[in-house]
């Protein structure tokens, strides 16, 4: 989104990497009591591959494109942006391309600013209202009407939103410290969709300001004074721009156009926002045919959610480890990481899972981590745990993720030493992996121990 990469967010991105998923159909109390201790941590990671920080939303309903149409048509900016349009009509611009006596217009059209005006002057002139050629405005090739197609109108809505939220850098709201996290704060009432109270929203960017920009105690005693005014003053503006509306509670959330603006710029930003009718399609596939959507990269992580919702866990558990036993490493993988997601009600099916070669280790893992009885994992079967990773990676074609996998271990661990241990693994894409890291791994000496280790392998 707009000001994405800011120094710190309202919930640090990896944060909400975890609300949206925990978030879901819950209460609107439980979700507030979620946010509410949500914390940045500000770590950063170096992996390239963790770049995006892409995350995945829960699916929403979108409101019919003709309604969302009509509804632009209505949006006050919308509509001020037109008045002041029709205003300027032929008229002569500063250097800057702006008009030289912005009071002049506020007087006449009743805006409250100059920072307002120009909001309006940005979102007509780069959307087509006007057109500034020599030094002059003219009325431009757009003209809105209801007789535009729907297509039409949201297209220039989408526009009119990325221009609003590019003016966060230049000092949208009147507020440096909203502004700064407001992709973010967007994002995630984005997630939650009834809502969230103004108390909720404060907390979580002073939290976030504090930790991030290492404010210190005298600057947050007076932003905790400062940030209720500012941020309520920020909704109305963002209210003002279509964006937000009160909920049935008279908490701040998106309006139907909101939804569908911040969805786009979630798209644009590579995350994971799906419709709730184009997750749907995947909840009456079996599971082989859900992993192998995954394998291919077609199933979004939205889609697993749906598809484990409209089963039962211990049935979604059994034919998840029926694909995992007679697959590869690419297909334990996947089928690894949608079984985190089930809880102990899945327990029977991975305790039977204990009696299958390929999956058994994984299995004691998932109990271990549940709490429940389970056998002991070896160091052995550690290392054995970490080449199946690693190989499942590489069938999928997530080579540097597999690299940033192996770097991010326990901390201390001794790499080169791990690499000698994976030579000694029964496993079958053990020198895949270890020909892997000998030949891109970023530190000389556990390349070398990988070249030295695939030699040995392959000499028995």
């Amino acid at each position: 989104m707009a000001k994405s990469g800011n120094t710190g967010n309202v919930f640090d991105i990896g944060e909400l990497r975890r609300l949206v998923d925990e978030l879901g159909a819950g209460p609107r109390e439980a979700r507030a009591a979620v946010l509410e201790g949500a914390v940045a941590d500000n770590e950063d990671c170096d992996c390239p591959s963790c770049g995006t920080d892409a995350l995945t939303f829960p699916p929403v309903e979108l409101s019919p494109d003709g309604e969302l149409a009509a509804s632009v048509l209505k949006v006050p900016l919308v509509l001020d942006a037109q008045r002041l349009a029709a205003w300027t009509g032929t008229r002569e611009v500063s250097p800057e391309s702006l008009l030289p006596d912005p009071f002049l217009p506020c007087a006449e059209l009743g805006l409250p600013s100059p920072a307002r005006l120009h909001l309006l002057w940005v979102v007509a002139v780069n959307t087509g209202m006007l057109r500034i050629s020599r030094g002059v405005a003219a009325p431009g090739p757009l003209v809105l009407s209801p007789e535009l197609p729907p297509e039409a109108l949201l297209g220039f809505w989408d526009g009119v939103v990325m221009d609003v939220l590019d003016r966060a850098d230049e000092g949208l709201t009147g507020s440096a410290v909203v502004d700064d996290h407001l992709a973010e704060m967007l994002a995630t009432l984005y997630a939650v969709g009834e809502g969230l109270s103004s108390a909720t929203l404060v907390k979580g960017i002073l939290q976030s300001h504090e930790v991030a920009c290492e404010a210190r105690p005298a600057e947050m005693r007076a932003l905790t004074v400062a940030l209720p005014r500012e941020l309520e003053a920020a909704l109305s503006l963002l209210g003002y721009c279509g964006l937000i509306e009160p909920s049935q509670a008279g908490w701040p959330r998106l309006t139907p156009l909101g939804i569908w603006a911040v969805r786009q710029d979630l798209l644009r930003e590579g995350h994971d926002a799906p419709t709730g009718a184009e997750v749907a399609a995947f909840a009456d596939l079996g599971a082989a045919e859900l992993v192998d959507e995954i394998v291919k990269g077609s199933a979004a992580p939205s889609a697993v959610t749906v598809w484990l919702e409209s089963r039962p866990p211990e049935v979604a558990a059994r034919e998840l480890v029926k694909v995992a036993v007679s697959g590869t490493a690419g297909l334990r993988g996947a089928v690894g990481r949608i079984l985190e997601e089930l809880g102990p009600e899945a327990e029977t099916p991975l305790r039977e899972a204990l009696s299958e070669p390929a999956m058994w280790r994984y299995a004691a893992s998932w109990l271990h981590i549940r709490d429940l009885p389970a056998p002991d994992l070896t160091p052995a079967d550690s290392t054995w745990l970490t080449v199946d990773s690693l190989a499942s990676l590489i069938h999928l074609g997530n080579v540097p993720e597999a690299l940033c996998g192996f770097d991010a271990l326990e901390p201390g661990e001794d790499l080169v030493r791990l690499v000698e241990e994976m030579a000694l693994v029964d496993h079958p894409d053990t020198i895949a992996v270890l020909d892997l890291l000998g030949a891109h791994h970023s530190k000389a000496a556990v390349a070398k121990s990988a070249r030295k280790a695939a030699m040995k392998v392959r000499s028995r």
